[in-house]
């Protein structure tokens, strides 16, 4: 009868563990959600693959010197817009120019808060520096939603884990 008791007290004891949120370092997993088909209007999606309600869009792209660093010369000048963000605490997503075979030859991550506009549909305008402007066929972006990191297991064993955007799009990679 004794042992009966104990472990079901050792039982309760993992129960209200678990549910006051503390966990051991060896339960502790990161997962990293697979990175989603780059387009010129892709819907938003979180870390789990699900839509977020929100549609991002190149509207369009233009090579040109950026106005503070003309001497630099053709830069890639695009326009982007959210449909459905929030104003203050929107999605993020990368923009990327590619060259005709869909390989990035730059990119960086656009804000939702950083575009303006009425009724949730947000624009903005953003640069990419790229080494050969000539190769730009275009700029896509990645539906992935950047704007949440989250704690990793080796940063906080106890609180971390669980699912984080796949690593930013980077020159070279094949989109």
């Amino acid at each position: 009868m004794f042992p009966a008791r104990v472990l079901a007290g050792a039982s309760l004891a993992l129960v209200i563990l678990a549910l006051s949120g503390c966990s051991s370092p060896w339960a502790c997993t990161d997962t990293t959600a697979a990175r989603g088909d780059a387009g010129v209007r892709v819907q938003v999606e979180d870390t789990s693959g699900r839509p977020l309600g929100v549609t991002a869009e190149i509207v369009d792209w233009r090579l040109e010197p950026h106005p503070q660093v003309p001497s630099k010369g053709d830069q890639v000048h695009f326009r982007f817009r959210f449909d459905g963000a929030d104003e203050g605490s929107g999605p993020a997503v990368d923009a990327c120019a590619v060259d005709k075979e869909r390989v990035a030859v730059g990119c960086h991550t656009v804000y939702s808060s950083d575009a303006f506009g009425p009724d949730g549909d947000l624009t903005g305008d953003d640069w990419l520096a790229v080494e050969h402007p000539e190769q730009v066929a275009g700029v896509l972006l990645i539906p992935n939603d950047q704007s949440y990191e989250g704690r990793t297991c080796e940063q906080d064993g106890k609180d971390g884990g669980g699912p984080h955007p796949p690593e930013p799009a980077s020159m070279g990679d094949q989109l």
